[in-house]
């Protein structure tokens, strides 16, 4: 390769980091500055770092339990996604049911306010958002709308991979349809697995549409309190960028740790034997 082929090889890196990494330390660097330091122009490069912002979350807001309520939505809508789309994408891929599949699709592809509107309809006829454990209930199955066709999609692949011929040689020794698909058919498809729950949890954790309306105060997650701290008269850029900080970690944290998980899951699924 030419020198200048490298150039611009590494131009496109550099271009491609700027755009995807730039916000990203921009977010965790005004998350450690003074809102003066943050609003000042020209932006503030060098500054002494400061973690007050952190600690006054923790002091204004029960910050913890906002962490505790996203992790319980987003994992209980990531569970019942697992629970309900990983033995649907079995029997959509084995019996070839592509029409059930595509309307799964249909409801990922429908703008959130769609389901927004019967949901908040069914929970004030109910009185459920004034129920703590029937509050974590409704956000988790309304969660489970951008979880459970996920799911389906990503799986219908990895089971299209299996080998037919497994499965009908344990047909033949006497296996039940639900012995192959535990004993066979899941054991094959973990990496489609391990990759449908970190992209569910990921999806469910950033969405905030439905716990803006249908979430209480004791039932709030994350992304609707960082809401807060934009007034009409002024804005705590400071907290904003501390409370955004804190709830991209545990994305940033998941896709870091399962990187390689996540890459291979991906590309075997999309390969045919």
């Amino acid at each position: 390769m030419r020198k200048k082929d490298y150039i611009l090889t590494y131009l496109q890196y550099f271009i491609l980091i700027l755009l995807f990494i730039g916000p990203v330390l921009w977010m965790i660097l005004s998350s450690l500055k003074s809102n003066l330091d943050i609003t000042a122009y020209p932006p503030i490069l060098f500054f002494q770092p400061t973690f007050n912002n952190y600690t006054e979350l923790f002091k204004i807001y029960p910050f913890a339990k906002y962490i505790i309520n996203s992790f319980i939505i987003a994992g209980g809508s990531t569970l019942l996604g697992l629970i309900l789309g990983v033995p649907a994408a079995y029997a959509i891929a084995r019996y070839r049911l592509h029409s059930i599949a595509f309307f799964t699709l249909i409801s990922r592809m429908a703008p959130g306010v769609l389901f927004l509107i019967p949901w908040y309809l069914i929970a004030s006829k109910l009185e459920i958002t004034g129920n703590n454990f029937l509050d974590y209930i409704m956000l988790i199955l309304t969660h489970a709308v951008i979880t459970l066709p996920l799911i389906i999609w990503l799986m219908i692949s990895y089971f299209e991979e299996i080998p037919i011929d497994l499965e009908e040689s344990a047909l033949i020794d006497g296996c039940g349809r639900w012995r192959i698909f535990f004993q066979i058919a899941l054991p094959l498809s973990l990496p489609g697995i391990a990759v449908s729950v970190i992209l569910s949890f990921i999806f469910s954790w950033n969405y905030f549409l439905f716990a803006l309306t249908l979430a209480n105060n004791s039932t709030m997650p994350l992304t609707v309190i960082a809401f807060n701290f934009i007034g009409e008269g002024a804005t705590n850029w400071g907290g904003l960028m501390a409370a955004a900080t804190i709830i991209s970690l545990p994305a940033l944290l998941l896709t870091l740790f399962a990187q390689r998980l996540l890459i291979k899951g991906l590309t075997a699924g999309a390969v045919k034997g």
